[in-house]
């Protein structure tokens, strides 16, 4: 009886001390490379408030980046977050259209203070692909196709810096005016600050507020 006693003590120390260290954090890029169903924990600052492309993706997420990539997370509730904070989230990796995120719950998501604007990485038009899906990207070029409406979800434009053109999405639940952007002609240089994006298989820029997008 003392013998198995000490096996069943024994047996639960090593429940306790003698398991796998759990994995550390993934860097964004490096979770980014990891297979769909996986669940990951990343950490960065919100480049995207939650709930600013909610009428074309249906959801209330938001993008991180920590300054190596950038991610998107897709939520079925906004989360209390506003731009530059910075947060940890746990989630599952997926698509969604085509586009790399990771789904996660509200208690997936913890904020952890440190507060930082995350700068737009300044890209040519042709570049917006993979290789920045995620990331907050700047593009700036002449417009070669002026306002479609494609409401209720958002607003298309297109502009080429010379190197290919690259659509422009403007999500209705961003704030803009449709009269403003109707304004705006081919032959304008536009500077747009806005999430690297994929719709199915187009990449797009989607700005996240009208101050994103500036007529130069």
């Amino acid at each position: 009886m003392l013998r198995l006693a000490l096996r069943s003590t024994l047996a639960a120390v090593c429940l306790i001390s003698c398991r796998e260290p759990a994995e550390p954090d993934l860097s964004i890029a490096a979770a980014r490379e990891q297979a769909d169903g996986s669940e990951v924990t990343v950490k960065g600052h919100v480049s995207v408030a939650p709930g600013t492309f909610t009428s074309a993706t249906f959801e209330h997420g938001f993008a991180i980046a920590d300054g190596g990539a950038g991610i998107y997370v897709k939520m079925d509730e906004a989360a209390t977050l506003a731009l530059g904070d910075r947060v940890e989230v746990t989630g599952v990796l997926g698509q969604m259209a085509k586009m790399r995120v990771v789904t996660a719950e509200p208690a997936g998501v913890a904020a952890l203070g440190e507060a930082m604007a995350v700068a737009p990485e300044a890209v040519a038009t042709a570049d917006v692909d993979e290789e920045v899906e995620g990331r907050l990207v700047k593009v700036t070029g002449a417009v070669t196709q002026g306002f479609v409406d494609d409401s209720p979800y958002g607003y298309k434009l297109w502009v080429d810096d010379g190197s290919g053109q690259i659509q422009i999405f403007v999500h209705v639940s961003a704030g803009f005016d449709a009269a403003a952007l109707q304004a705006i002609v081919p032959g304008q240089t536009l500077a747009v600050t806005g999430l690297a994006f994929q719709y199915e298989d187009t990449y797009e820029v989607a700005p996240r507020s009208p101050a994103d997008l500036v007529v130069q």
